[in-house]
């Protein structure tokens, strides 16, 4: 009696995929294995590549960018004196602190003027600090903000590995502390010199907008939706949509 429900257990097993016997165990625990190292060795290919484009890219960049850097910084100081780099504190991938560098569009003194310019403050979503007409920037900054000439240093980010070519924006510390845990998923990417939402309408997309299409690139990216980003970023820039 028992032969035969053994037999039809292992043929039920069988059609559901499900193993019988300790044999049947094995070969599963190793077909796991294998496609599970098969998995990770694609995925450190694609980082190690995706690097290797971010340093090559970021080079060639600074290079042929360096007669705009150094006639920007120029105008800066003529301005506004110096210094003609912004550092500030940025997050990072896992919630490492980085410093970011940008050419400086506000006055001296603009982080101290903050506090002063909350009352002011355009974006309702209590996280991000916008204002389209603030009173700190230079009269030159607002060129290189509608430009976007203001993040050409961020090349160098890119260059040291504290950014991607493309990424989630990296936060400020203070915007991280009111992050819930399903913002935090942001983290869970090295940030990038552009993302979806930059090309989207940049700070004219709400900030909850943002956090779902960051999500959205981190769960589908890929080298083909990295160049397709990148290849959008370039009118998204010339026609300056949501930069101020």
């Amino acid at each position: 009696m028992r032969k035969p429900i053994y037999k039809a257990r292992r043929e039920m097993f069988a059609r559901m995929d499900i193993p019988a016997s300790k044999a049947d165990i094995q070969v599963l625990k190793w077909k796991q294995r294998t496609r599970l190292f098969f998995w990770e060795g694609m995925l450190r290919g694609l980082l190690i590549f995706k690097r290797l484009l971010d340093v090559v890219v970021s080079i060639i960049a600074l290079i042929v960018l360096s007669p705009l850097i150094l006639l920007v910084s120029m105008c800066i100081i003529v301005e506004d004196g110096f210094p003609v780099i912004y550092i500030q504190k940025r997050v990072g991938l896992n919630g490492r602190e980085f410093r970011f560098y940008k050419f400086r569009s506000m006055v001296n003194g603009a982080d101290a003027m903050k506090s002063e310019l909350l009352d002011d403050n355009e974006s309702d979503d209590g996280v991000t600090f916008k204002i389209k007409e603030d009173p700190r920037i230079l009269r030159f900054g607002r060129f290189l903000r509608r430009s976007s000439i203001d993040e050409v240093p961020q090349f160098f980010n890119v260059l040291i590995g504290d950014l991607s070519l493309v990424g989630p924006r990296p936060p400020l510390p203070e915007e991280v502390r009111t992050y819930t845990l399903a913002d935090r998923k942001r983290l869970n990417v090295k940030p990038g010199l552009t993302c979806l939402w930059q090309i989207r309408g940049r700070a004219d997309i709400p900030f909850d907008e943002q956090v779902g299409l960051d999500m959205q690139y981190i769960q589908s990216q890929s080298l083909l939706k990295d160049f397709v980003i990148l290849l959008k970023t370039i009118p998204a820039v010339l026609f300056g949509r949501g930069a101020y």
